[in-house]
């Protein structure tokens, strides 16, 4: 009849439909990529790796834009400070990798397993051979438990926490609210770390819920740094030690842990002016930060530095020896903080290199080096520390940020999280950079 459609067609264009629609969802969102090259291959799904996705997918467009990330959860890191302390849920930090992931682009869901450079190709533990005309490395790094004696199984214990991963960042909570006299201990170890200045925020904020519950007077607070400076800028170093000083902080320069008793409640530390020195500290809580390191699966290859991060220009992110591969994020060797800021304003640069090279074209934007810490001071204050490559502070707001600010607070816990998963993800934040300019008038 007319106008109808024949039984065995109609089955046949339901099924093309569904397999249509399977064929789709393989190719955005299963462990198996749906083709073995693209033209842009992006290692990672952190801040790093999503921002350039994105960013890559405007350019060349999705279907020729793969992200290699195992992990089914993707976690806004730096509001662990603020969770540790009980100002923030757990909860809140993390979205699924797949509502993070640009539409159209193929998530390859595993982990790299080698590089090979000289072939324009990538190996995963899957067993699957991806090739590539241009590989963006946004890795992250490694933390390193293990490497301190009596840990990780030393968080078995109560008392003891550390606000780097997802499964202590609780545990420093219920560490803090439970605590009753003796020493809070805080530590930073002698490796290159996330978010240089968490360390000692969680110390701050640690001291801000002992007085707000009575408790301050028989707590001994310690922070014991492998550093032989409290921050790496001086001016804001400057500003630290006045609060310090106030609140009656102990802090103890170049002291670096070695092992954790947790079952003792005691902590070791070495004295790196003085080897073979150590001190053993009895402890009510510790907050711990982990050594930290490259992944293994960069050191040794062909595209690491000597020390196993990833070798790129500074300026140009660009790597060293293969001009189609570059890096951002925590993975390089970037002589600046690694940071979700710094990561922002180096996605705006390296957007900018890639494009100048699909062109052929050669790179005309540079990265300064700029990285932010927003320094935690207490439960509604935060000194905005903004430097560059030399240390210099490279402020973006027309006052002091060196001084304590409820703003800056605000901005850190309510506003900056909104701009990291509505900004830097979609590929639309690369740092403050233009708006500087705009606040100081055209002089910064």
């Amino acid at each position: 009849m007319a106008g109808q459609l024949h039984p065995q067609l109609l089955l046949s264009r339901q099924y093309c439909r569904v397999f249509s629609v399977m064929n789709s969802q393989i190719h955005t969102s299963s462990g198996l990529a749906a083709k073995d090259h693209y033209k842009v291959l992006v290692l990672g799904g952190g801040s790093g790796g999503i921002a350039m996705a994105a960013r890559m997918k405007r350019k060349v467009g999705a279907e020729n834009v793969a992200i290699v990330e195992p992990s089914e959860v993707h976690y806004y890191q730096p509001i662990w400070t603020l969770v540790g302390a009980g100002a923030k849920s757990v909860a809140s930090s993390g979205r699924p990798t797949s509502s993070v992931i640009p539409s159209g682009v193929t998530w390859v869901k595993s982990k790299v397993a080698e590089f090979d450079p000289e072939n324009n190709t990538v190996h995963t533990d899957s067993g699957k051979k991806i090739s590539y005309d241009y590989l963006i490395v946004a890795l992250g790094l490694v933390l390193h438990y293990e490497k301190i004696k009596g840990l990780p199984e030393g968080f078995e214990h109560p008392k003891i926490g550390s606000n780097y991963s997802v499964k202590t960042v609780e545990k420093t909570w219920n560490a803090l609210k439970n605590f009753k006299e003796g020493n809070a201990l805080f530590t930073y170890p002698n490796t290159p770390i996330k978010c240089g200045g968490a360390p000692q925020k969680i110390m701050y904020l640690s001291d801000a819920f002992l007085r707000k519950t009575g408790k301050r007077s028989k707590a001994n607070i310690v922070f014991n740094t492998s550093l032989p400076a409290l921050f790496g800028v001086k001016k804001y170093a400057d500003a630290l030690w006045e609060i310090v000083k106030k609140r009656d902080l102990n802090v103890n320069l170049r002291h670096n842990l070695i092992e954790v008793r947790a079952d003792k409640q005691e902590a070791v530390f070495e004295n790196l002016d003085k080897p073979g020195e150590t001190e053993v500290y009895k402890y009510e809580m510790i907050h711990v930060t982990p050594p930290m390191g490259p992944p293994a699966v960069l050191k040794g290859s062909l595209l690491d530095d000597e020390g196993g991060w990833l070798d790129v220009n500074k300026k140009t992110l660009q790597h060293k020896t293969y001009a189609n591969v570059f890096g951002i994020g925590d993975c390089t060797n970037l002589p600046t903080s690694k940071t979700a800021a710094a990561v922002a304003a180096q996605s705006a640069v390296l957007d900018r290199t890639v494009s100048r090279i699909l062109k052929k074209q050669t790179p005309d934007k540079t990265y300064d080096g700029y990285t932010s810490c927003p320094l935690v001071t207490s439960y509604n204050t935060v000194i905005l520390a903004e430097f560059d490559y030399d240390g210099q502070p490279l402020e973006t707001f027309p006052v002091d940020q060196s001084k304590e600010s409820r703003i800056m607070y605000h901005m850190k816990a309510d506003f900056m999280p909104l701009l990291y998963w509505h900004g830097l993800l979609k590929g639309f934040w690369g740092g403050p950079g233009p708006y500087r300019t705009i606040m100081h008038l055209g002089m910064k």
